[in-house]
């Protein structure tokens, strides 16, 4: 949007979808479509060993984000709806119980619904403060030694609460633990060696600010699951039973070799952030100080994420946001958020809210375009 003959960045929906991407991204994917080719790890020529370098770079790139020594235990799949679905459709239920936290997106509560449904699976809840922050002290409340796995959203899609994901662990001990990081891999760097994580499910799409359709999931034991889709792998090829080591195990079929050629893009290209912690934070204070909105966003600074969500106490979010988009070109997401648990946790459902998900390419200014429409259309 140009107002003033100054050109803002008013696309404000990056936990959907990153939007710009580094140049480089699109580069590659072309390149890879147009002077490379060739297949991964399925034959012994130039193409192919240029194709295989890059997937393997990529990988141990991945594995330096999240905190992983063996690289081999980074899996690409297509999102994180995709790895959790490996995970959650591949481990064996002993006792049939499943802990999770109040801020779940559907990837999640989806195919545990289905779960339930099939094999009685029991759902439980980690106790949460209001704003669904894990409240770590009473876990012990909570889990017992019939419990299978511990899942949790490590940053909201709605609030932005990042939960403390070390916390958790020492607490839950040997319980296995997934984790959902659509939302915080590519702000953050994970310790999963360190911390003793089994899982961590993420997608190439949002911070990480590589391509639509490219994402992971790092398993720490390869044992622990049974593989979601089996098939050619390029490996032991005179078998018809599936591989057992790692990545191939998880890895059937062709994988989105033009998507892993962005995101490595991606990765090898960050940007300099166009705004600091700080005038990031003193953009959510400004919101918070609008009288005429509500503001959803964690109770401590030091674990909100970068998003959060606002409700208008004269409009719905739905006209809220048409109006923003309409009279200003200011883009944001409104609605359920694909988390209905969440927003009946924190009090939002059904209306839901608008969420505000600014990139690693916005600047002071256009923080300052945004806050002035809102003030704006709900003030005035």
């Amino acid at each position: 949007m140009r107002r003033n003959n100054i050109q803002f960045n008013t696309y404000f929906d990056n936990a959907a979808t990153s939007f710009p991407k580094p140049k480089q991204v699109s580069e590659e994917i072309s390149k890879y479509l147009n002077e490379i080719g060739g297949p991964y790890g399925r034959s012994f020529y130039n193409r192919t060993f240029e194709v295989s370098k890059i997937v393997e770079e990529t990988r141990s790139l991945l594995s330096d984000w999240i905190g992983a020594k063996d690289s081999s235990h980074i899996i690409f799949t297509q999102n994180a709806t995709h790895a959790i679905n490996i995970v959650l459709k591949g481990l064996s239920f002993k006792f049939k119980e499943i802990v999770i936290s109040p801020l779940e997106h559907n990837a999640v509560c989806r195919p545990l619904q289905s779960l339930k449904k099939k094999f009685n699976i029991k759902v439980k809840y980690l106790p949460a403060f209001p704003d669904g922050s894990i409240n770590v002290k009473q876990i012990p409340t909570i889990i017992s030694s019939n419990t299978d796995l511990v899942i949790i959203n490590h940053e909201s899609n709605i609030n932005g609460v990042i939960q403390p994901v070390g916390e958790i662990k020492k607490t839950i001990g040997d319980i296995p633990i997934l984790l959902d990081c659509a939302q915080s891999l590519g702000q953050q760097k994970f310790e999963a060696d360190r911390d003793n994580i089994d899982y961590i499910a993420f997608t190439g799409h949002k911070a990480l600010l590589g391509p639509p359709g490219i994402g992971g999931l790092f398993v720490k034991n390869e044992k622990s699951l049974q593989p979601l889709i089996e098939g050619g792998t390029g490996s032991q090829s005179e078998s018809i039973d599936t591989p057992l080591f790692l990545p191939d195990k998880y890895e059937a079929g062709t994988p989105n070799l033009a998507g892993i050629f962005g995101l490595r893009a991606a990765l090898l290209n960050r940007p300099i952030p166009f705004h600091t912690r700080n005038e990031f934070l003193t953009f959510l204070k400004s919101f918070r100080e609008i009288s005429k909105i509500n503001v959803l966003c964690s109770a401590r600074e030091s674990t909100q994420g970068n998003l959060f969500s606002i409700q208008s106490h004269k409009m719905d979010c739905a006209i809220l946001g048409k109006i923003l988009f309409e009279n200003y070109g200011i883009e944001t997401r409104i609605g359920l958020h694909c988390a209905p648990k969440a927003h009946q946790y924190i009090g939002t459902f059904p209306q839901g809210t608008l969420r505000i998900s600014p990139s690693i390419y916005h600047s002071e200014k256009d923080f300052e375009y945004l806050i002035d429409s809102i003030k704006k259309v709900t003030i005035n």
